[in-house]
């Protein structure tokens, strides 16, 4: 018998110069090579200013998660656009405190509010 291998799913809105990428399911190794493509993407778009990733659909995010989360806020800087994070469950943001990253990345209560 085989366990099923969970997936990371996203789903990506424009509004404007905002990009909203909601992910669910768990963003380890695998997921994080999907959810990189789309960054990339996003990034080729000269008319985008602000990237939020918004964490709430997220059951799990292991170091490949944070290197990514990490990669794409300093690349983000790099090209004067703003890389918001809206946190996740527990879990997921204690993640970011052991690392003592959520004291060093941008997380907004609602990607509603990020202009």
């Amino acid at each position: 018998m085989r366990t099923p291998v969970p997936t990371l799913e996203f789903e990506t809105t424009l509004n404007g110069t905002v990009a909203v990428i909601a992910p669910t399911g768990e963003l380890d190794l695998f997921g994080a090579a999907l959810l990189e493509s789309e960054l990339d993407r996003l990034a080729a778009d000269p008319e985008l200013a602000v990237v939020v990733l918004d964490l709430r659909g997220l059951e799990f995010m292991d170091s490949s998660g944070l290197r990514l989360v990490v990669l794409a806020d300093m690349h983000a800087r790099e090209s004067g656009r703003r890389f918001a994070l809206v946190k996740g469950v527990e879990t997921v943001h204690r993640v970011f405190e052991i690392t003592r990253m959520s004291d060093r990345l941008d997380f907004v209560t609602d990607p509603a509010e990020v202009r």
